[in-house]
């Protein structure tokens, strides 16, 4: 009888265990590192690259309605440099808070990509400067 109680006692608290660890890890935002690939024609769905931990992908900014509000999105252009903290998921990354971030501040893989996408940017619109 008091063994059984031991191991059920040990039971209750592993699942304990499991269910914080599992909700914990549901709540937790990934922190990434984007850069505006193209222009976006839908504010829903934007192109970018995105360094998570180290890693550059191509993939679609999936924004909420409170985002669509935030005047950083209203404001978003191509080659724009973006903190972010979200969800990776199978449609993109959904995105729970963004800061525009200076070019400087991008970690090392993305920063190759921005000043790239600065040039590229900056001789489309020189020829009508004059």
């Amino acid at each position: 009888m008091r063994q059984t109680a031991i191991f059920m006692c040990g039971v209750l608290m592993v699942l304990t265990g499991v269910v914080k660890t599992s909700s914990a890890v549901a709540e937790e935002g990934v922190v990434a590192f984007a850069v505006v690939s193209e222009l976006p024609k839908d504010k829903t769905r934007v192109p970018a690259k995105v360094a998570i931990d180290g890693s550059v992908t191509d993939m679609k900014l999936v924004a909420s309605d409170q985002i669509l509000s935030n005047l950083v999105w209203k404001k978003l252009e191509v080659c724009h440099a973006l903190k972010l903290e979200g969800q990776k998921s199978s449609d993109g990354f959904r995105i729970h808070s963004v800061r525009a971030i200076d070019g400087a501040m991008l970690p090392m893989v993305l920063q190759g990509f921005a000043g790239d996408c600065l040039l590229k940017k900056a001789l489309e619109v020189a020829p009508f400067v004059d």
